[in-house]
């Protein structure tokens, strides 16, 4: 049985569960980071955090960005807050990657809690202590690792979510069965989307394969690096898509780098030609299929700004099979044409 760290908090009553964090933190001031969806649809199904000082910033991964720090960093100054005070993140993933940012960094760190309220924040983005955002452009190009005092996890704030958001965390929990446990894979490949039947299980196995992978590799120097699969191509794909002002979430760009990621497993690892088809077909059936890639020289371009690259050298996250990663795996350019040409056949 796997023991969760004590910060990871499975909450049935948040008001209980958050008023306990508060109290034991004792902060000399409290506020409450929120954007306009969540203090509509969230915050009012949490009494406990109401009456505290409400700090708003406008939804959106195109506001995931220093501008909307200053803004926030301005805030928690005026209202005089200390080393001694506690921001709480209540929303997705922009929220507690930039909110925890802020925090980590304003008068060189105070406390922060993430109340994660989207699918995508519960399962991935609130785990694991990496905080960020966008710079020209590119995804989380500035940030650091810093745990939160808790995060505070709670089903009820999903049926508060589009069909289309629902959707696109679903993403991250298909590829934590993908790169860590074939049995889990076996469970959530046909799952009748979004007729969950057992939607807490779902939740509790996603954050324990993403805290089991980072928990020995807390700054992603090994081990923490497969949590990338997919996002490779994945985040390029978003970027490219943000840049043009053009709709498509999180987990819809890392579906497309999924399929494409497996291609390279099957040419670059041992995933096989009925285990790309598998994972090709539910990802298809789930997300259907976009339109419109980057032209191969401005993925080429996004390419050579991601994280994990030494050098000039692009790494990827790959599947020797299903249920397991491997990490630090080159594919040239020719290569990287054939997976975009191989998601475009579809």
């Amino acid at each position: 049985m796997t023991v969760l760290p004590s910060y990871i908090k499975f909450a049935d009553d948040p008001d209980l569960v958050i008023g306990s964090v508060i109290e034991k933190i004792k902060p000399d001031k409290v506020a409450l980071l929120v954007d306009e969806n969540t203090k509509s649809h969230c915050l009012p199904r949490v009494k406990t955090l109401k009456n505290k000082e409400i700090i708003e910033i406008k939804s959106g991964e195109h506001h995931k960005t220093l501008t909307t720090c200053e803004l926030v960093w301005r805030e928690l100054t005026e209202l005089k807050f200390s080393r001694k005070s506690l921001l709480i993140n209540l929303g997705g993933g922009v929220i507690g990657d930039l909110g925890g940012f802020v925090a980590s960094t304003y008068k060189r760190g105070i406390r922060f809690v993430n109340v994660p309220t989207t699918l995508l924040s519960q399962v991935d983005a609130s785990i694991g202590g990496k905080l960020g955002v966008d710079f020209l452009g590119l995804k989380n190009h500035i940030g650091v690792f810093k745990i939160p005092d808790a995060v505070v996890l709670w089903e009820g704030f999903l049926d508060t979510l589009p069909q289309r958001e629902l959707r696109s965390g679903f993403a991250e929990v298909l590829k934590h069965g993908l790169i860590w446990d074939l049995a889990f894979w076996e469970e959530i490949k046909d799952v009748d989307f979004p007729d969950f039947k057992d939607l807490k299980h779902i939740l509790k196995r996603s954050v324990e394969i993403k805290n089991d992978v980072v928990s020995g590799d807390p700054f992603e120097s090994g081990q923490r690096k497969i949590l990338n699969f997919g996002h490779t191509l994945g985040h390029a794909v978003e970027t490219w898509y943000l840049e043009r002002g053009k709709s498509l979430l999180h987990g819809e760009a890392i579906a497309v780098g999924m399929i494409m990621e497996s291609y390279l497993s099957r040419t670059r690892c041992g995933l096989t030609t009925p285990e790309l088809d598998e994972i090709t077909n539910c990802i298809i059936g789930i997300y259907g299929k976009i339109e419109h890639l980057p032209a191969l020289e401005d993925l080429h371009i996004l390419l050579q700004q991601d994280k994990k690259n030494v050098g000039i050298t692009v790494n990827f996250s790959l599947l020797d099979k299903i249920g397991k990663c491997v990490y630090d795996q080159q594919a040239g350019k020719e290569e990287v044409r054939n997976s975009v040409q191989y998601y475009q056949s579809l």
